[in-house]
Formats: structure tokens, C-alpha cells, sequence
């Protein structure tokens, strides 16, 4: 049994690391440092059909198997995740991605759970049986896997994003073949070998760049795709997706606003809204990106976040700070962008704002709260994905939601009040697939998770998560075969020139 080696250029196929065969490969840096800390391949074409007619003929045999057999293979994967212990791979995430360790370690503790919901899951539910149309008749429905599924995963989350997909294919009897980030692919790839529980060739990774994720897409032999990631490569994807008649879950990011009410929690909401804009350096999907607080509290919140956010220790996520670096300079150059940008349109800083003159080497950002920001600057109606809290200062509640809403955006929205009336408002009124009401980001493997407007289409997670990677087939039987007066040849009397007497 080969053992994963980040610097060995590693695919994993049939249950097994292997060096892959083409040329060409990308570096792989850790942001604090900038120093390499592995190398993947570029997959070619030839590789990435020759994974697919493997996982083709894994999931013949995968979906002839029972729902409970399925579940003790998927309750296996949980069992290997479990007692694997998470100190070596947090450490390898927090190298590539640059996420604080205990967060790095929070993510992998949140993996097995999903194995374990997803196993019995596809257990609860294999079709439904509705009331016949007509007598003597049993008329059903049975779920199907699609075959082959596609799962193009992200940088932030490399390892729990990859389980939200690839547990519920896997449950409803498909194959899957992972496309990890370039930027984070150490991670996914060493997550492969908890799959070694499963029979072989079910779950496979390939790396490289966007040309491997869209050779998948495009193949005749895949049936079903799952992306994570920013909103243009999104539309590339459904396009690839949409050519080929693919049914696609595109989870596409977001801008999601945050509601600070007058009757909010302050004791709560600042140290809430902190979390929500600078966890993970700001680099969540669901992350806090703009802020509208009523002028009531505006001075104590802002009084209040900037505290908070002046405590946090910037630097290496390996040391003991809670603000690690971006995941790319690239990442560093927008946020830097966005920031300028508005402090030339007007706002001010009142923290932050800069990169740490204290960090020469690395992509570090210090946590950053603007004021006096208005809600058409760029930072605000732009994905920023960095450690920033711009605030803008409302007069009413329904103004704030009205601004919320004003986005081609729709993944998340978070409101801290205590008030009834503004939190079932906010619930009805918010144009988001999520609203956090006093507890911001959190999530859920029981209830779906996805996007309204540009943030996407299809859920993942819960039984919608499920569904999406699996289709129907109608079923009549009739137990007592019977004529039936309406099939061919037609009585005289139905006939227009007969007076049409059928009805």
C-alpha cells in the first residue's frame, strides 16, 4: 500500500496512491510562508478518461448492492476518519491553506458525521408510493443513482466540501471522481485513503487545473457534477454541465449581508459578527461582507467589533493566532483593492486596513472595519472574501433589509436581533437560501445548504443533498390485468361525428 507523499505528485485511483503520468505539475505554497510544500500533477485527458472507465465499472457493481450493505461500507469511511486522529492532516491544511490550526482541525472533525447521516439516510427513504389513479393498480416510484458523479471542490474547505458531495453520491449508489482546488489539493488528495474502506475504484481524485475539471464535465461516461467556487468558474461549469445535459449542484458564493437591528444583542452580536467576518481570515463562502447596523447602536457596535478585532493575533496558523493568511496573493491584491477602493470613495478605516508591516513574507491582511461606507461601493456589492467588515449606518430596519436584497447575490443573510417581529420579517423577507438569526454560519448536515439569485442552484446537504444525486423511475403495476376502456379501438359514439359522447 502506497502512503500519500506530497511531493510525489500523487492521483489516487482503484484504492491506491499513484504517480501520475503526465508532465506537467503545479507547486503547491504554503501562503504564510511562501515556501513550496508539495507538488501535483496537471492530469492529461488520456488520465482522466482512463479514471473514468474505472469508476464506471466500480459503480455497475456499487449500485447492485442493498441500502444497508452501502451503509455499513459508508459507516467504515466514518470509522477510518474517526480513529485516524487529525493532528497530521490539520497540519498539512493549515500549511497549504494557511487556516488556523484549530480551525483546520474543526473541519476535519466535522467530516465522519456526514458519512454517518448520509449512510442511514439512504436507508429512510428509497422512492414513495402515492394514491392510484384508477383501481386494481400499484403505481410507485423507485430513486436511481446517475453513474458516474463529478465533484470540483474548493480551496477553503478541501476536505469537509469534498465529504458534503461525495457522501451523499456515494449513498445514493454512485461513483465519484474528485477535482480538488489547485491551490489546496494536498488535503483532498490525503483524504483519500479513508476511501480505501469501499470497494475499489469508487472514489477517485485527480488533480490540475481548470482544463482536468472541464475534460470531466465534458466526458460522455459522467452523469452528475457538484462545484464549489466563485461565481464565474460556476457559469463555466453549468455551461460544460449544460451541453451535456447534466444535471449540476452549483453552490457560487456569495456577498452576504449582515442586519445589526436596534434591538439586537450587543453582548451577542459583536463578538458574532466578528466571527462571521473574519473566521478563516474571511475566506467562508457564508462569511459576513457587508454590514448594516441602525444608527441606535452604531457607535457601540463599531466600538465594540473594532475591539475585538484589534485582538486578534495575525500570523501563521500553526502559531497562536486566530487570523491566518490568504489563501493566494492574488486573494490579498482584491481584498487590498476592495479596501482602497472604498477608503478613496469615502470611508474610513477603523482598524485594520493594511498588511501587517510585521509579515515580509506571506499573504497576511490585518482584520479590517470600514465606516462611513455606502452601499454602492464596490466593497460592498463585490464578493470581497477576505478578513473586512464594511459598515454602513441605516435608519430602520426594513431600509437594511431593503440594502440587503439590493445584490445579483442570494447564499446567506444574518440578522442579530431580539425583537420577534424582525426576526420573522427578516426569515420572509430576506432573498437568501440561509438566514442566521443570532447565530451566524452555521450549518447543518440535516438541512440544505445552497443559494438564491447568482449563488447557485440545486443544495447540497440534507435530503435535498441526497436527491440531487440520484433520479426517479416510475413504476405501474396491475395486479389484476384488465382492459381498459380508454385504449384503442375507439367506440363509435366518442367520435366528433358520433356527438363526441365520452365525457
Amino acid at each position: 500500500m502506497t502512503e500519500f507523499d506530497p511531493f510525489a505528485r500523487h492521483v489516487f485511483y482503484d484504492n491506491e496512491f499513484h504517480a501520475s503520468q503526465s508532465g506537467d505539475s503545479i507547486e503547491v505554497i504554503d501562503p504564510a510562508t511562501e515556501e513550496p510544500v508539495g507538488e501535483v500533477a496537471d492530469c492529461s485527458a488520456d488520465e482522466v478518461e482512463s479514471v473514468i472507465d474505472r469508476a464506471t465499472d466500480a459503480q455497475t457493481a456499487w449500485e447492485r448492492l442493498d441500502a444497508k450493505t452501502r451503509a455499513s461500507f459508508l459507516h467504515d469511511v466514518a470509522g477510518s476518519i474517526e480513529s485516524s486522529g487529525f493532528d497530521d492532516a490539520a497540519e498539512l491544511m493549515t500549511k497549504e491553506h494557511g487556516k488556523p490550526f484549530p480551525e483546520a482541525e474543526g473541519e476535519l472533525a466535522n467530516v465522519a458525521p456526514v458519512f454517518r447521516y448520509y449512510a442511514e439516510m439512504a436507508r429512510d427513504e428509497a422512492g414513495r408510493i402515492p394514491g392510484s389513479t384508477q383501481s386494481e393498480s400499484f403505481q410507485f416510484y423507485r430513486y436511481f443513482p446517475y453513474g458516474v458523479t463529478v465533484h470540483i471542490v474548493p480551496s477553503n474547505f478541501p476536505v469537509l466540501l469534498t465529504a458534503w458531495t461525495v457522501a451523499a453520491s456515494l449513498a445514493a449508489g454512485n461513483a465519484a471522481i474528485v477535482k480538488p482546488s489547485e491551490l489546496t489539493p494536498l488535503s483532498t488528495l490525503r483524504f483519500m485513503e479513508h476511501f480505501r474502506e469501499l470497494p475499489s475504484g469508487l472514489v477517485s481524485c485527480l488533480t490540475g487545473r481548470g482544463e482536468t475539471a472541464q475534460t470531466l464535465l465534458r466526458s460522455p461516461d459522467t452523469d452528475a457534477a457538484a462545484f464549489t467556487g466563485g461565481v464565474e468558474t460556476g457559469r463555466k461549469v453549468n455551461t460544460a454541465c449544460a451541453e451535456q445535459l447534466m444535471p449540476a449542484v452549483i453552490e457560487a458564493g456569495g456577498n452576504d449581508p449582515m442586519i445589526v437591528t436596534e434591538h439586537a444583542p450587543m453582548d451577542v452580536a459583536v463578538p458574532g459578527s466578528a466571527t462571521a467576518a473574519f473566521h478563516l481570515s474571511g475566506q467562508v463562502c457564508t462569511a459576513s461582507e457587508r454590514f448594516y447596523v441602525h444608527e441606535a447602536v452604531h457607535d457601540e457596535f463599531v466600538e465594540g467589533l473594532v475591539d475585538i478585532a484589534r485582538s486578534l493575533r495575525v500570523g501563521n496558523g500553526l502559531a497562536d493566532n486566530e487570523i491566518g493568511p490568504l489563501v493566494s496573493e492574488a486573494a490579498r491584491k482584491k481584498v487590498q483593492r476592495l479596501v482602497d477602493g472604498a477608503v478613496e470613495d469615502g470611508a474610513t478605516v477603523a482598524c485594520g486596513g493594511r498588511i501587517p508591516p510585521e509579515h515580509d513574507d506571506g499573504w497576511f491582511y490585518e482584520p479590517t472595519v470600514l465606516t462611513d461606507v455606502t452601499p454602492d461601493m464596490a466593497v460592498t456589492t463585490e464578493e470581497t472574501f477576505g478578513p473586512v467588515a464594511p459598515i454602513c449606518e441605516v435608519s430602520s430596519f426594513e431600509k437594511a433589509v431593503g440594502l440587503a436584497n439590493r445584490t445579483e447575490y442570494g447564499l446567506g443573510a444574518s440578522v442579530f436581533t431580539t425583537d420577534l417581529r424582525e426576526s420573522m420579517a427578516a426569515y420572509e423577507s430576506l432573498e437568501a437560501g440561509m438566514v442566521w438569526i443570532n447565530n451566524p454560519i452555521i450549518d447543518n448536515d440535516a438541512v440544505p445548504f445552497g443559494g438564491w439569485k447568482r449563488s447557485g442552484i440545486g443544495r447540497e446537504l440534507g435530503r435535498e443533498g441526497l436527491n440531487a444525486f440520484r433520479r426517479t423511475k416510475m413504476g405501474v403495476l396491475d395486479w389484476n390485468p384488465t382492459v381498459q376502456e380508454w385504449w384503442y379501438p375507439y367506440p363509435d359514439e366518442w367520435f366528433y361525428t358520433s356527438g363526441g359522447e365520452r365525457f
